[in-house]
């Protein structure tokens, strides 16, 4: 083989081995490439998103709110069903400690909540998300001129308290404790809305209740502030449950009752902000 031969060859094998080395290179520039746009901010893979239902047992006063924000909730996460059992709070923690399934606890009270945390049957520390006041409820136009929380120690009123297990009533019986007053009435109720209703009907001329179901009621009663309501207003803690099979989804419901568009709608119906 001549020089000018060999000096040929030579140029060719290294521009060959350019050539190979410059398509590894780019291969390897566009796998990281591949691999950083899969993993950036914002592109959502299907395990972000959330399906299946939430179960949800709250207090009986949070039904109107809590309604409306499952709606808001199933229409922002298509796939997802948000299902509620709503009493008294010391009943829910009762059948959540007992094995009953759910997802989310939402309480009228920390006494109440607390039942679930000593079971061990909540995740991480629950957050106070609204508190609530009390009010008496009268028949629409208040025909016996109630005024007063001492006025209910007429004997000639019939009056409905809640169960003193109930939050609603254990507030009313602290602020009649504040006001110096005992009071007989003719039912004690297991939730607040049971004692609303005997209102309702007509079947009580008054009931110590929430602001909230005064409101949530519309005109079927009329609302009486009473200044030892003051003494006695609850916090309302929610919480994750251990056992719940929708954790994220649970997470996300927790988290949109805590947003400012939750917020809104729980002041709206007259709530009272943490």
């Amino acid at each position: 083989m001549t020089r000018t031969a060999r000096r040929t060859r030579r140029t060719l094998q290294t521009a060959a081995a350019g050539a190979a080395a410059l398509l590894a290179l780019s291969a390897c520039s566009s796998s990281d490439d591949s691999s950083s746009a899969s993993d950036s901010p914002g592109t959502a893979s299907p395990s972000d998103e959330l399906s299946g239902t939430v179960t949800v047992f709250a207090a009986a006063s949070l039904k109107e709110s809590f309604t409306t924000l499952g709606k808001e909730f199933e229409k922002a996460h298509p796939g997802t069903k948000v299902t509620f059992s709503f009493g008294g709070s010391d009943s829910l923690a009762a059948s959540i400690t007992g094995g009953a399934p759910a997802d989310v606890f939402a309480s009228a009270s920390p006494k109440t909540m607390k039942i679930v945390t000593d079971a061990g049957d909540a995740t991480g520390t629950p957050a106070t998300f609204v508190r609530n006041q009390l009010e008496i409820a009268t028949l629409p136009g208040n025909p016996d001129k109630i005024s007063s929380l001492k006025d209910l120690t007429d004997s000639g009123l019939k009056v409905v308290l809640c169960d003193k297990e109930v939050p609603c009533g254990a507030a009313a019986q602290k602020s009649l404790d504040a006001a110096g007053l005992k009071l007989t009435p003719v039912s004690y109720e297991q939730d607040v809305k049971s004692a609303l209703t005997k209102v309702e009907l007509k079947e009580a001329d008054a009931a110590v209740v929430y602001k909230t179901d005064v409101h949530a009621a519309g005109g079927k009663v009329e609302g009486v502030d009473f200044p030892e309501s003051a003494d006695a207003i609850n916090d309302y803690p929610i919480a994750q449950l251990k056992d719940t099979q929708n954790a994220d989804a649970a997470k996300a419901f927790i988290a949109l009752v805590q947003s400012s568009e939750g917020q809104k709608v729980l002041t709206g119906a007259g709530f009272l902000k943490p």
